[in-house]
């Protein structure tokens, strides 16, 4: 065991602060990765507070991992000491159902293995995140970082692994490319990486926000169209025209102006969770078009190198504001505000520090 200092809730209501504990010695086929940067997603702010009611106590989040490789099992093969390599939000699963088989390991039927508040299948124990020195994963789970990003991108890749992976993977399931018309509800930081995805698949893409204050920024991360949908006028413009929607929107909020606007047969995806239900939406906007809504999660393992790869070659990354983390508290309290633009990332080099 590996003593490794990290920052952890203790419960729903206590700040994150300083916590000490033990990573696993490897396995065989394990990896030991010092972690470099982390990224600071909103499903870490809702575990850590146990807003989805299951967290496990102490809580170590952080499922946006990029860092280097110091340790190898001994039958690893895939990757060597001084590699840099990235984790995403799984690091296991069952490995036999359908789904993990078909390489889309999110969807397990005995369930994923998260990166932090799971169960480890092999001891038990509880699984602790990125919001630490170094972290010990199967190799299997981890992923290559693109010879194509350089040193310099390495914080802005951080995100990619869960703000990246969760709009790439819709994008390709519902097959976006060029002729596709695509729109994209909210920039946040899911929003901002679905924009810059789809204008990279070649779609034409059209941004819906509710703040006139986003139009140039929605533009700039490659926006052909910008849609203020408190608008009707505006919104009415674009009534049975796109083919696809990915609604990134994680509060809850009326569906239907959107499905309004799909072609027929077009879908909607929803990739936010709220914390409350939508409203039902009006079945008629469903019946009369064909009209579909769908939700995803994530991406498997195989589809997260393709969805790094892609943007390495598109030089794609996330818009971040880096931290050290000792402001992580403060951070939440901004993210709660929409007040980043557009990932928290953490420095992980501030933790070192702090040993």
């Amino acid at each position: 065991m590996v003593k490794t200092i990290g920052y952890a809730a203790q419960q729903a209501t206590t700040p994150l602060a300083p916590f000490q504990f033990e990573r696993r010695e490897l396995r065989p086929f394990d990896i030991r990765i010092e972690i470099l940067y982390c990224g600071v997603c909103h499903s870490d702010l809702h575990t850590a507070r146990n807003e989805w009611k299951s967290t496990m106590y102490p809580c170590v989040p952080g499922h946006e991992i990029v860092g280097r490789i110091t340790q190898v099992g001994p039958e690893v093969k895939s990757f060597k000491v001084g590699d840099l390599a990235a984790v995403g939000c799984m690091v296991d699963g069952c490995r036999k159902c359908p789904s993990c088989v078909e390489h889309v390991e999110q969807y397990c039927e005995e369930g994923a293995t998260f990166t932090y508040n799971s169960r480890d299948r092999v001891d038990g124990s509880v699984t602790y995140g990125g919001y630490s020195t170094q972290i010990v994963v199967n190799e299997e789970f981890v992923l290559h970082i693109p010879k194509e990003f350089k040193e310099s991108d390495l914080a802005g890749v951080a995100p990619l692994l869960c703000a990246g992976i969760t709009t790439y993977s819709p994008l390709r399931y519902w097959k976006v490319g060029k002729g596709s018309k695509v729109g994209v509800v909210g920039i946040g930081g899911l929003g901002h990486m679905a924009i810059k995805i789809a204008h990279a698949m070649g779609a034409h893409v059209v941004v819906f926000t509710t703040s006139q204050s986003k139009v140039a920024e929605a533009k700039r991360l490659g926006a052909d169209e910008v849609v203020i949908s408190k608008n009707a006028e505006e919104m009415k413009k674009h009534a049975n025209s796109l083919d696809f929607i990915l609604n990134t929107v994680s509060v809850s909020h009326n569906l239907d102006p959107f499905l309004e606007l799909l072609k027929r047969e077009g879908t909607m995806c929803l990739v936010g969770a709220p914390e409350f239900p939508h409203p039902s939406p009006n079945i008629t906007h469903l019946i009369f078009k064909r009209r579909k809504i769908a939700g995803s999660l994530i991406g498997g393992i195989k589809e997260t190198q393709e969805m790094l790869d892609f943007c390495a070659q598109h030089h794609i990354t996330s818009d971040i504001e880096m931290i050290p983390i000792q402001k992580i508290n403060e951070a939440y309290e901004r993210m709660l505000k929409s007040d980043v633009k557009y990932r928290f990332v953490i420095d992980m080099a501030s933790l070192k520090a702090e040993a």
